[in-house]
């Protein structure tokens, strides 16, 4: 590729521009005399607020916003704890996983699909599945419910896990209102 200098200087360090070195054809076409090293403080500088998880770009009104790079939403809220403890609302979850017939895991996150995309990371099969979830304002005591309802109906437990049949989990969850979380929590 040929080295062509453009007769132009960078708007931003005054460099010399030469396309296909310190300058790209099409800032060349836009008539954008950035050079490559500007154009990639600037980018930085305009995108150091934001907030991605996943490779997503998370809102700013988002309980957890805060700006960096994370690979989950848990990750990004334990890096801010304070947020995490504060924030309420979320979902209780219902996941399943092929090596364990007849099991769920019942949980809680504040995003349902992040945290069984963090499961994932366990499983040399990548085989858990979310099967279910229902958003909650207090989704600690709205889980404290779900736990006490599939323990009763449960044929086994352990811990988080139930041995109980998928649609009767999901109907004892979908069972769990609002009003109930609040005189819970009352």
């Amino acid at each position: 590729m040929k080295h062509i200098n453009i007769n132009k200087k960078c708007n931003g360090c005054g460099v010399d521009l030469i396309l296909n070195d310190n300058y790209k054809q099409y800032r060349y076409d836009q008539r954008d005399y950035t050079c490559i090293s500007c154009y990639s403080d600037y980018k930085k500088k305009e995108h150091a607020e934001d907030m991605y998880v996943n490779g997503k770009r998370i809102s700013r009104s988002h309980p957890f916003y805060k700006p960096g790079r994370y690979k989950t939403f848990e990750g990004a809220a334990f890096s801010s704890l304070s947020n995490y403890e504060k924030s309420t609302e979320g979902s209780v979850y219902i996941i399943t996983n092929p090596a364990w017939k007849g099991w769920v895991k019942v949980g809680m996150a504040v995003d349902a699909n992040d945290r069984c995309n963090g499961y994932q990371t366990s499983s040399p099969m990548r085989d858990y599945k979310l099967v279910y979830s229902k958003s909650f304002k207090d989704r600690r005591t709205a889980e404290a419910q779900a736990h006490k309802l599939c323990a009763e109906k449960a044929t086994n437990q352990n811990s988080e896990w139930f041995k109980i049949n998928i649609k009767d989990a999901i109907n004892l969850i979908e069972s769990i209102t609002e009003e109930q979380n609040e005189r819970e929590t009352a």
